[in-house]
């Protein structure tokens, strides 16, 4: 009986907090996992970009990092510079030895080689842990596991953090508050980094035979300073929570929740999120919370990081992957920080896992924005990182005001105002398969075995539309370009291919039929007189009809038309096992390029 009451009671708590003051999610879109872009409309303008590409053959193409495990990225905004910080193992998640590096970017486009920050460090043989027997031997290195990347200063200095925890085997886990302690380094502006201090030991480690001194050690009296200002932050040190002791008193509440984010409202207080979308509020700048963590009612999410942040309009996002998969990565946007009524599509590719490795994980994940005090961009858009199948590193561009309607016709000019063409198309864009604006017009090159460019343009909602584009193919011997109508659930209604043969082809059904011959370096306009009510469209090439073709699948409306220089993918799926162990055939070769420019893009509604 008093187990009931008392289920009951936290019950009435739950519900009586998320009447009140709870993120919530109040809208009725939800993701299909059986989808990668779970059949969400995309955030008008999202940029995907890649930042680096995992090789383990030829560790020169990626840096001379050739770990293929990289995973949980943070990203600052210091200095007119974009930093990102990331983590890898050689193979897999948990598996030493680890370190974690750097990139660095002007644009967020161009980003650096990766540098090492903290780079990998030796277990101390004979280490070991409460409750167990084994021992670390005399090879056995620590795993690099943060919640947190970086700190800026109130005397300007940036700061980024890593910590060194220990796996003894692959099933150990890192975070468990007996690991070897957290390290810091300072950031300077010309680029070059200080030395680097522990910040702080776990209380099992001995000192005695830390490699690295204790950050008051430093001469550097600033330094000092800045390290003593982020202990003191509670915000801050809540996101050292899973590494630190069980109750290290910094730590202002010690329930070792994961991947703890939070940002601040209109009126002070401060909305906390955790892994599950577990959620609270705190009325102190997060020295307590006013109820314990709770689901955040209406969002779903599993296992995996959700991030949130006021934009640069004075609304909110939250970024996350709604289903229980680690994908679609989508945005949902508030007014008031509490209450969320939409679900847009930031990215919904998953390329292939090149290489497989203890606990990798399919899709774009562990998603981390600018936090509080670490910068503001000054183009107002909001700034994303993640991984994609803990492989490789991204990150997103997302136009502020975050929408999903285009109102007008459109009329794309890459030969007149090619940025702010560019701005309004959402891209895809790994660095073997690039989209971007070369000699007046946006260029999609691909190169890669595993991935393709991707070029997407919103148009206004059509029953009836009239699209026109220009493509100039730089081959016609190999590549594909694929071009397809798609409606708001991301299904495609028609294809045309300008495919390996030298044809200009459309998808009938099981089967592609013939349009036109093209060749190398010759400009193809086409201009296509869509109607969903007959499900098929019109056809002219450089002026000459070709005719009347059928849709290969019959949607309601064309909501956006897409430009992707590969086959649609399907795989992985909601039933694909979950765990990779092995390597795909040639996963660090180079395949030939392609490319095709995309000079004018024309859509109108018809009424």
């Amino acid at each position: 009986m008093r187990s009931t009451i008392l289920g009951i009671t936290l019950l009435c708590a739950a519900y009586g907090a998320s009447a009140q003051d709870t993120m919530k999610y109040v809208g009725k879109t939800l993701s299909n996992v059986d989808y990668h872009h779970g059949q969400l409309k995309p955030a008008v303008g999202t940029h995907n970009i890649q930042t680096f590409r995992a090789s383990r053959a030829y560790p020169e193409r990626a840096g001379g990092h050739d770990f293929t495990y990289n995973h949980q990225p943070f990203l600052a905004y210091w200095n007119e510079t974009y930093y990102l910080q990331f983590l890898g193992n050689p193979v897999g998640e948990h598996i030493g030895k680890g370190k974690s590096v750097l990139q660095t970017s002007k644009d967020g486009y161009n980003w650096s080689d990766p540098i090492e920050l903290f780079p990998p460090y030796p277990v101390p043989e004979g280490f070991s842990k409460p409750g167990r027997t084994d021992k670390a031997g005399k090879d056995l290195y620590a795993i690099m596991h943060q919640r947190m990347g970086f700190y800026t200063a109130k005397n300007g200095k940036l700061l980024t953090i890593g910590y060194y925890g220990v796996a003894l085997d692959a099933k150990d886990s890192p975070n468990d508050g007996y690991g070897v302690g957290r390290v810091v380094r300072e950031i300077k502006k010309d680029g070059s980094f200080g030395p680097i201090y522990f910040i702080r030991f776990n209380s099992s480690f001995d000192q005695k035979l830390a490699i690295y001194p204790l950050y008051t050690k430093s001469k550097d009296k600033a330094f000092v300073q800045a390290c003593k200002e982020l202990m003191e932050q509670p915000l801050q040190m809540q996101q050292w929570v899973e590494e630190a002791d069980r109750d290290d008193p910094l730590i202002p509440y010690n329930r070792p929740l994961k991947a703890f984010a939070y940002y601040t409202l209109d009126n002070g207080d401060v909305v906390g999120m955790w892994k599950h979308a577990l959620t609270s509020v705190s009325k102190d700048k997060g020295k307590s919370w006013a109820y314990d963590p709770l689901r955040a009612p209406g969002f779903v999410n599993s296992n995996a990081k959700i991030w949130g942040q006021r934009t640069s309009d004075n609304r909110f996002a939250t970024v996350y992957n709604p289903s229980e998969f680690r994908w679609p990565l989508a945005v949902s946007t508030s007014n008031d920080g509490l209450t969320y009524t939409d679900l847009l599509l930031i990215n919904g590719e998953i390329t292939t896992m090149r290489y497989g490795g203890n606990y990798k994980s399919y899709g774009p994940q562990y998603p981390r924005g600018i936090q509080e005090g670490n910068g503001l961009p000054p183009d107002g858009n909001m700034w994303v990182t993640y991984s994609i199948n803990k492989e490789d590193m991204w990150v997103s561009k997302v136009p502020v005001p975050i929408t999903a309607v285009v109102e007008d016709k459109v009329h794309d000019d890459f030969s007149k105002n090619a940025t702010e063409v560019f701005n309004q198309w959402n891209i895809y864009s790994p660095l073997w398969a690039s989209v971007k604006v070369e000699d007046n017009a946006l260029m999609l090159r691909d190169k890669d075995k595993f991935d393709y460019a991707k070029a997407e343009r919103v148009i206004e909602s059509s029953e009836k539309v009239k699209i026109a584009f220009t493509v100039t193919p730089q081959q016609a011997d190999h590549g594909s370009l694929q071009i397809e109508l798609v409606n708001d659930l991301g299904q495609a209604a028609a294809r045309i291919v300008f495919d390996a043969d030298g044809q200009i082809k459309n998808k009938a059904g099981y089967r592609l039929s013939g349009l036109h011959s093209y060749d190398a370096g010759k400009t193809y306009h086409m201009e296509l007189t869509v109607d969903v009510q007959t499900r098929s469209y019109q056809v002219k090439i450089n002026g000459t009809e070709k005719g009347t073709r059928l849709f290969f699948q019959p949607v309601s409306e064309i909501s956006r038309v897409s430009f992707r220089t590969g086959d649609v993918r399907r795989y992985p799926d909601a039933d694909t096992p979950t765990d990779q162990d092995f390597d795909v055939e040639d996963a660090d070769e180079v395949d030939r390029e392609a490319a095709y420019a995309i000079s004018l893009f024309q859509a109108e509604k018809l009424k």
